[in-house]
């Protein structure tokens, strides 16, 4: 199904996305409590400080992100490495709330910034027909790493400290991401491409977008409406959890549980989107995108038995899957993959942005004694609104040629 060289790059793409867990909030969320403890702070400082600095490496990522169009491949990933291990290094140091403060900026920055950037820009711009595919497998790093990290760092916390935990992460990406870069895309350069039959669709005939001419775009920002609906809105029942759980009385164990469905569903969800978007396209499968969480929402809203955490969480990783692949190739398949760097810094960091919207939101709604049942209705209206809007452009959005 693929070549050699193309084999490497979803390697590649696969590797990066796992590491680039270490800067998402379920891998730092891990020692939230530790840190609390060391800094004598409350969770909603933690919080507060949290979403400041993930609001912060949004903007930031913009202008760095967008160099990955004029920088070798390569280097590029060999800068991020040393970011990455630089930033794992320092949060081992955290010692003051400033220390957490810039702590987490870097690694929100260099972990779930600029390392999925970096795999899925390669990705994007490298593959064609086979895109859809190739991002769903790199992505599966990441579904891996959620797999795998939370157990292992659980027990690693009984046997040694997390200052320990952080220094020896910083170690191994210094000495792993740079040979497997190496030995991976070395030779990658802007005008690699996966290799097509004569007949396949030739991707150089779309009109390369250039991103202020996006910018200039209504379609942009209707799909972005679209896309952003998933990270805001999980990233807010993720945080706010046991919110949601003595809200419902489901007790404490029922959402870890259901976080099983969630994973499960996620990982299937990814694997199969892939092949469905190369066959379809990511433009016709967009509409269906937010649909299972449109009905996470209402299963929130209405529901109350403790089953319903299950279909709850299991909607949103459905959800997830699908907007984890077609956050990567729509962009590619409307704007062209020329300036695909320049366009995915720009809508990585809106998601960043989102993320921290997300916690900021839930939060101040909460405090304002607004029920989750209400919180849901109004994600109801947020999601159903972006999708009447996307359904009406939905025949426009075919690339244009030059």
């Amino acid at each position: 199904m693929f070549k050699s060289l193309s084999i490497k790059v979803i390697i590649f793409g696969f590797i990066f996305t796992f590491f680039s867990s270490f800067g998402q909030s379920f891998f730092l969320g891990l020692f939230n409590s530790s840190i609390r403890d060391v800094l004598s702070i409350t969770q909603g400082q933690f919080g507060s400080i949290y979403a400041s600095a993930t609001l912060l490496s949004s903007f930031i990522l913009i202008w760095v992100g967008k160099k990955i169009d004029d920088i070798n491949i390569f280097k590029f990933a060999f800068f991020v490495t040393l970011l990455l291990s630089f930033s794992c290094f320092f949060f081992s140091k955290i010692s003051s709330i400033t220390f957490l403060f810039i702590a987490i900026f870097l690694m929100r920055f260099s972990g779930q910034g600029m390392m999925s950037h970096t795999a899925t820009t390669t990705i994007s711009r490298y593959f064609t027909t086979s895109r859809g595919k190739a991002l769903s497998i790199a992505w599966f790093g990441l579904s891996t790493a959620e797999f795998i990290l939370p157990v292992l760092i659980v027990y690693l916390l009984t046997v040694t400290s997390w200052q320990n935990i952080w220094t020896s992460i910083s170690l191994l990406v210094l000495m792993f991401l740079p040979i497997i870069s190496f030995v991976l895309i070395k030779n990658l350069n802007f005008d690699s491409r996966e290799e097509t039959n004569k007949n396949d669709f030739k991707e150089k005939n779309i009109k390369q977008w250039k991103r202020k001419e996006v910018l200039k775009d209504y379609r942009f920002y209707i799909i972005c409406l679209n896309m952003l609906a998933m990270p805001w809105i999980a990233t807010g029942v993720f945080v706010y959890q046991s919110f949601i759980t003595e809200s419902k009385d489901w007790g404490n164990f029922v959402i870890a549980q259901s976080f099983m469905v969630y994973s499960i569903l996620s990982v299937i969800t990814l694997l199969v989107s892939g092949f469905l978007i190369d066959k379809f396209t990511s433009r016709k499968l967009l509409i269906f995108m937010n649909i299972p969480l449109l009905l996470s929402a209402l299963v929130l809203i209405f529901f109350d038995n403790t089953i319903t955490a299950f279909i709850f969480l299991g909607f949103i990783g459905i959800s997830n899957g699908l907007a984890n692949v077609l956050g990567s190739s729509t962009w590619a398949e409307i704007y062209g993959v020329k300036y695909i760097g320049s366009i995915k810094a720009l809508t990585t960091a809106l998601m960043v942005f989102s993320t921290a919207f997300g916690t900021a939101l839930f939060g101040i709604l909460i405090d304002k004694e607004f029920s989750i049942e209400q919180i849901a209705m109004i994600s109801f209206i947020y999601i159903l609104t972006s999708l009447i809007a996307l359904l009406i452009v939905r025949n426009r959005l075919n690339p244009e040629y030059i």
